[in-house]
């Protein structure tokens, strides 16, 4: 499983900020069960409260330059979030920053509103300064109802995008949806302009449920929303579900994990104030996995955050301020980096950040990576506090073939690996399933040497874990986590 940050990065969090959040059980008996019915295998769960379905694809790209995430010398960020904040009104449970506009959405009033936001979107877009050469390799319309925009305004965004920064031809693009908001037609359109992934918000298969949280469809919505994505042929989809909701029986739960297995999705997203992520092998999102890798990327709209030449800006999140902002960076020329007056993190920073979340990620922490990035002192730190650990089975070593081993032998397997084996740049992103060359599972065996959570007694337990690592460096200290070996 994975343990996830932002879905859609309306929140800036690192390690350091927030330490540990509480963290989310795994899932249970029941769900696997299921899920194992259609071939899902684990990839996350969250620990975020911001966070949603994160997962990853393929065949790591290869950058040129610098390998550390962040710096603004890499080939380029490749990934940028677009956050379109419109819904038909607002979930009980949304913490997200979102403008409600009724359930009349193609009114003209509320076309205008849309046409609004997305020139002031363009504007941020032309101002933000372009780092590096590369071209995007994923993009993620989150919201909100992105499936709410009209297709003709998505193609102004997807268009901008690729005049500013350029739009690999194998781009994953995906979009976030809710059943009552589109249909055949539109979902083919979608796919005319690019759209290669759809992350459908179906959350509960009982209207109650669905009545109970807020949410703007019904269970008609629902099977009308997975015939659409059918029909329309669209490379991948997911399908999510929120498992916490009041009134939620243990009976009712089976049912809705039976009817998501009957839609035969490509991902399942379980949310409960955080997430247990499962895909097919070759569709996890490409997009979330720049989250997990800590590497930079591009950020527009309401609440958005980006993570730009290691600075983690959050725009502002109510509508005039947003606007006004826009307009003084439109006022400073453009070329510019939002946020690029704040400090970068420092390595110390990105040492717990990378444990963080790697620890948190079925594929757990690469010893060989961390060796080279960080040092001889901090693997050997990080393997001391996951020691005992290892001693009640929450924590495994794997050698290089995925092989279970001791946390000792993984790290002489490290060693020998970082001495032999060139690094794969860190600033890589897979392409996306069905439309890359190359393509890689990151769930199969195999990958170097490395340490991850058991599942599911070590991701219930993971804040501990992760505090115990933390607790080990002494970040006071001048110890300095550079990489040299």
């Amino acid at each position: 499983m994975y343990r996830g940050v932002i879905r859609n990065p309306s929140v800036s969090i690192t390690a350091r900020q927030v330490g540990v959040l509480a963290l989310p059980t795994s899932p249970n008996t029941m769900q696997l069960g299921y899920i194992s019915k259609f071939g899902l295998q684990a990839a996350s769960a969250s620990v975020l409260a911001t966070s949603a379905a994160v997962d990853s694809r393929a065949a790591a790209e290869r950058a040129s330059t610098s390998r550390m995430p962040g710096d603004s010398t890499v080939a380029g960020v490749r990934s940028a979030y677009i956050h379109l904040p419109f819904c038909k009104r607002k979930c009980f449970y949304c913490d997200f920053p979102v403008e409600a506009v009724g359930r009349d959405t193609t009114s003209p009033k509320v076309e205008a509103r849309m046409r609004a936001y997305v020139d002031t979107v363009l504007r941020e877009m032309k101002t933000t300064k372009r780092l590096g050469t590369g071209t995007l390799r994923t993009v993620f319309f989150g919201g909100g109802t992105p499936s709410l925009l009209p297709p003709s305004l998505l193609e102004l965004l997807l268009n901008a995008l690729d005049v500013r920064f350029g739009l690999a031809p194998d781009a994953e693009v995906s979009v976030e949806a809710d059943p009552g908001t589109f249909d055949v037609q539109r979902l083919r359109q979608y796919r005319q302009l690019g759209v290669t992934r759809l992350s459908i918000g179906v959350q509960a298969f009982q209207n109650e449920l669905l009545e109970a949280c807020g949410r703007g469809h019904d269970l008609p919505d629902v099977v009308a929303a997975v015939e659409a994505v059918q029909a329309a042929g669209m490379p991948s989809w997911s399908l999510d579900l929120i498992s916490g909701l009041p009134g939620l029986t243990a009976e009712a739960w089976r049912y809705s994990l039976q009817r998501a297995v009957e839609a035969a999705p490509d991902h399942l997203s379980v949310y409960d104030l955080q997430v247990s992520n499962y895909a097919r092998p070759g569709h996890r999102c490409a997009h979330n996995q720049v989250y997990w890798r800590g590497l930079p990327y591009y950020a527009f709209g309401l609440g958005a955050a980006s993570y730009l030449a290691g600075r983690r800006f959050s725009r502002p999140a109510r509508m005039r301020e947003y606007t006004a902002w826009v307009d003084t960076l439109s006022a400073n020329g453009g070329d510019t980096l939002p946020g690029g007056y704040l400090p970068e993190e420092s390595q110390e920073e990105l040492l717990l950040d990378t444990i963080m979340l790697r620890l948190r990620t079925a594929d757990g922490l690469d010893l060989a990576q961390l060796r080279s990035r960080f040092g001889t002192e901090a693997l050997a730190t990080a393997l001391r506090a996951l020691a005992p650990h290892e001693q009640r089975g929450t924590v495994l070593a794997l050698d290089g073939q995925g092989r279970p081993c001791s946390s000792a032998e993984a790290a002489m397997n490290a060693a020998q690996e970082a001495a032999t084996t060139p690094m794969p740049p860190l600033d890589a992103i897979p392409p996306a399933a069905g439309l890359g060359r190359g393509q890689v599972d990151y769930q199969q065996p195999g990958g170097g040497p490395r340490v991850r959570l058991s599942d599911p007694q070590g991701f219930l337990l993971s804040n501990d874990i992760i505090s115990d690592v933390f607790a080990a460096f002494d970040i006071t200290k001048a110890t300095d986590y550079k990489g040299t070996v």
